[in-house]
C-alpha cells in the first residue's frame, strides 16, 4: 500500500506542536538568576596544583557553591577549562547540589580514575603554570559562571571569599566547605636561610633574609611557623645543639610565604649519608592524624597510607648538603609497619616544590634524578643483622635482573636521631622506567608501565593493567606448550630468560617469603620479574629446607601460593625449555653464589654497621652487638653452604637423572666444592 504524502512544512509544524504538548507543566530544576544578576550556582574555589595526596592521587579540583535556598539539579550541566569547548565534561544524570551546599569535582586529565563511589571525575586538568579558566554551563549550554585565575602556587587555592569581594588566594584551602572570609591578591616571596645546613662544632649562628616589608618567624620543633611564632632575630639565631629550623615570611594583605627548612647538626659527625625529615607533629605522632603511630581506630594509622608534606634534606657521607626541598612522606612496608622504627617512603612532588630529587645517591646507578626514595628500617632483618636484604639483593648486580640498589644512612626526624636505615630505590613505575631506559619525562610511556605484585590479581595491581598477565598465566595452566604455536604465544609475551633467572635466584637463596614477587611490563615489551625484599633468604635451616622449591617447581595446576607458578612449570614441560632453565640455573649459581663473591658483598656492610650499631642499639634496644655478630656469622654460614646443596635438592624435586646433573651442573659443583666448603 502506498504511503500518504505530507508537505514537509506541515510535517515540521506538527512536530513542533507535539514537542510543545510534551513539555512539563513546571520548568525543569535549573537555577534562576538572583535579584542582583549573579548566578545561583557559582564556581567558588579551584585548586590547580594540589599537594594533598590520597590513595596515590592528588588531582586538581573545582568547587561549586549553590547560593540559593533550594536544591539544584545539575544533570546534563557542563564543566570545562576551554572557551572553544565549553561543554567538555557533563555532570552525570541525577547530580544534585543541595541548598547552600558545596560540590567538588576532581579534575583528573588523562590520569586513571580511582573510581571512588560518589566522586565526580572530570576528564581535564587545570593549568597552574600560566593560569587557566573554568567554565560552568547549564543543560541548555548557556554559560552560568566563569572563573579566571592567574599563575598558581602549589597547594594554595584560589576562589571567592565567603564574605564577598574579589577572588584571590586563600591561606588555607577548604574543598567542599565554606571559604575563608579573606582572599589575597598575592603571596609573600620565599625567605632565604643564608647559613648552609650541615654539621658544625660547638655552635652556629644562622642568618636569614626576609622579603621587603615582611616579618620572619621561625620554629625549632619541626612545626610550620605561624603568626604567633617567634620573630627571627635580625642579628641571627645561635644554635648550640642539633636543631631543625623552619622559617616563614609574613606580610599584611598577602598569603604567607612557603616554609623553608634547614637542619644544623652540632658536635655530631656521622660516617654515612644522613637524611633529615622536618615536619609538623600532627603528621607524625598525633593519635588522630599521625602516620607513624597506631592511633585509636580499628585500622592503625600507619596502615592508612596517609601522605603528608615534609622537608627533605640529604647530606652525603662527607656531610655536604646535596638536596633540600619540600616533598611528602608515607609509612612503607607491610608487617614491618608494626615496628617502632618504621620504614618511610619520600616523594618529590611538584606542588610542594621540585618534581624530582635531582641527585643520585646510589653506587650502581647512573641516573641523575629520582621521583621517590625508600628509607628502609628493615623488617625481620632488624632483629637479626640489618644487612641481609641489602647484601643478598646486591648479588643480582650481574644477572640482568631489575633490583633495588642500596646504601647505608642515618635518619633524623625533627632533629632527633632516628637510627640506621638503608636507603633504597622505591619500587614503582618510575624505578622500572629508569631500569628499562625510559626517560621519566616521557610521562605517557611511564604511566603505561604495568607493575603487579604477588599473583597479579586486581588488588595487587600497582600500576597499569593485569589483563594480559592473567590471560598469560591462565593460558599456561590450560595449554600444552608442546603443541602448535602455544610456546610462541608465551615467549612472545614473557621474557623467559628473565623468569628463569629470577626463579633460580629465589630457589638458590631459599627465600621463604614467597609473596615477595613482582612482575612488570613496559609498553611494547615482555613481562619481566623484579627482585626485592629477600631478607627471608639464607635463614636458619635454609641449607636443608626444600622451601621455596616446593612453591616454584610444582604441578602446573597446583594450588597458587603467593605468586603465579604456571608460566615456569608450563615451560618446564617443554624439553628445550627445561634444558634452558637448567643451564640458566647453573649460570646463576656460578655468577652470584660462589663464596668469594658473596663474601665481598658482606664486607663493606659489616664494617659500616660495626660503627653505626652501638648508637642504633641505644636508640632501639633490641639487638646487642654480640647477638648481631652471632647472627651475621650464621647468615654467612647458610649463604656459603646452601648453594652447595641446592643441586641435589633440585635433582630430587625435578627428578633429574645423574647424567643430567653432571651435564648441567658438573662444572659449577666443582667450583662450589672448591670455594664454598667450610674449612
Amino acid at each position: 500500500m502506498r504511503e500518504s504524502w505530507t508537505h514537509p512544512l506541515r510535517r515540521g509544524l506538527s512536530a513542533l506542536l507535539a514537542a510543545a504538548m510534551a513539555l512539563p507543566l513546571f520548568p525543569p530544576l535549573i537555577p534562576e538568576a538572583r535579584a542582583d544578576g549573579a548566578a545561583a550556582v557559582v564556581i567558588s574555589e579551584v585548586m590547580a596544583s594540589n599537594g594533598t595526596w590520597e590513595d596515590g592521587h592528588a588531582f586538581d579540583w573545582v568547587e561549586l557553591h549553590n547560593t540559593t535556598g533550594k536544591a539544584v539539579d545539575l544533570s546534563g550541566w557542563h564543566l570545562s577549562d576551554s572557551k572553544k569547548d565549553p561543554l567538555r565534561w557533563a555532570f552525570p544524570e541525577g547530580t544534585k547540589l543541595k541548598k547552600d551546599g558545596y560540590l567538588l569535582v576532581q579534575c583528573i586529565g588523562d590520569d586513571p580514575s580511582p573510581g571512588e563511589k560518589g566522586v565526580l571525575y572530570a576528564d581535564f586538568a587545570l593549568s597552574a603554570g600560566k593560569g587557566d579558566q573554568v567554565l560552568l554551563s547549564d543543560a541548555d549550554g548557556a554559560l552560568v559562571d566563569r572563573m579566571d585565575f592567574p599563575e598558581q602556587y602549589g597547594n594554595i587555592s584560589w576562589g571567592l571569599p565567603s564574605g564577598g569581594g574579589e577572588a584571590g588566594f586563600f591561606e588555607e584551602a577548604t574543598p567542599g566547605k565554606k571559604n575563608g572570609k579573606t582572599a589575597c591578591a598575592a603571596r609573600t616571596a620565599t625567605p632565604v636561610i643564608e647559613t648552609t645546613a650541615g654539621f658544625y662544632e660547638g655552635s652556629v649562628t644562622v642568618t636569614a633574609t626576609a622579603p621587603a616589608g615582611s616579618t620572619l618567624r621561625y620554629t625549632t620543633s619541626g612545626a610550620t611557623p605561624t603568626a604567633k611564632s617567634k620573630a627571627f632575630p635580625e642579628e641571627g639565631l645561635t644554635l648550640t645543639k642539633t636543631t631543625p629550623l623552619r622559617v616563614k615570611a609574613f606580610r599584611e594583605g598577602e598569603v604567607t610565604s612557603a616554609t623553608v627548612s634547614a637542619t644544623y647538626f652540632i658536635d655530631d659527625p656521622l660516617p654515612v649519608a644522613v637524611v633529615s625529615l622536618v615536619t609538623d607533629e600532627k603528621y607524625l605522632f598525633n593519635k588522630k592524624t599521625g602516620a607513624l603511630v597506631k592511633g585509636n581506630g580499628s585500622i592503625p594509622n600507619y596502615d592508612k597510607e596517609w601522605e603528608y608534606p615534609t622537608s627533605i634534606e640529604y647530606f652525603d657521607e662527607n656531610g655536604q648538603l646535596v638536596i633540600s626541598q619540600m616533598g611528602t612522606f608515607t609509612t612503607a612496608g607491610h608487617s614491618a609497619k608494626q615496628n617502632a622504627q618504621k620504614s618511610i617512603a619520600v616523594y618529590a612532588r611538584k606542588a610542594w616544590g621540585e618534581e624530582y630529587f635531582n641527585f643520585n645517591p646510589f653506587p650502581n646507578r647512573d641516573y641523575d634524578k629520582y621521583k621517590a626514595l625508600l628509607l628502609r628500617s628493615t623488617n625481620s632483618d632488624a632483629y637479626s643483622e640489618r644487612l641481609r636484604d641489602v647484601v643478598f639483593t646486591s648479588l643480582a648486580e650481574n644477572l640482568d635482573l631489575c633490583y633495588q640498589d642500596a646504601r647505608p644512612m642515618v635518619l633524623f626526624i625533627n632533629g632527633e636521631y632516628w637510627g640506621h636505615y638503608n636507603l633504597r630505590e622505591k619500587i614503582n613505575k618510575y624505578m622500572v622506567a629508569q631500569w628499562e631506559g625510559i626517560d621519566l619525562e616521557q610521562e605517557a610511556a611511564v604511566d603505561a608501565i604495568d607493575v603487579l605484585a604477588r599473583t597479579g590479581s586486581d588488588r595487587f595491581v600497582q600500576n597499569g593493567s593485569n589483563a594480559d598477565w592473567l590471560e598469560l598465566c591462565d593460558f599456561c595452566e590450560n595449554r600444552d606448550l608442546n603443541e602448535g604455536d602455544n610456546l610462541t604465544y608465551v615467549t612472545d609475551r614473557l621474557d623467559v630468560n628473565n623468569l628463569f633467572t629470577h626463579a633460580s635466584y629465589e630457589i638458590i637463596s631459599g627465600n621463604t617469603d614467597i609473596t615477595n614477587v613482582r612482575v612488570y611490563r613496559v609498553p611494547g615489551g615482555k613481562w619481566k620479574y623484579l627482585l626485592f625484599d629477600v631478607e627471608a633468604s639464607f635463614g636458619s635451616g635454609s641449607d636443608t629446607e626444600i622451601t621455596p622449591l616446593e612453591y616454584y617447581i610444582k604441578d602446573v595446576k597446583g594450588t597458587i601460593n603467593g605468586f603465579r607458578h604456571e608460566p615456569l612449570n608450563a615451560l618446564l614441560k617443554v624439553p628445550e625449555m627445561k634444558a634452558r632453565f637448567l643451564t640458566r640455573f647453573a649460570e646463576v649459581l656460578e655468577t652470584a653464589f660462589l663464596w668469594p663473591y658473596v663474601e665481598s658483598k658482606f664486607a663493606p656492610w659489616e664494617a659500616i654497621l660495626e660503627e653505626l650499631l652501638p648508637r642504633q642499639n641505644k636508640r632501639w634496644p633490641y639487638l646487642t652487638m654480640k647477638r648481631w655478630r652471632t647472627n651475621v656469622n650464621a647468615t654467612k654460614y647458610y649463604a656459603r653452604v646452601r648453594p652447595k646443596k641446592i643441586v641435589s635438592m633440585l635433582q630430587k624435586r625435578m627428578k633429574l637423572s645423574d647424567a643430567e646433573v653432571e651435564t648441567y651442573f658438573g662444572h659449577v659443583q666443582a667450583l662450589l666444592e672448591e670455594q664454598n666448603t667450610v674449612k
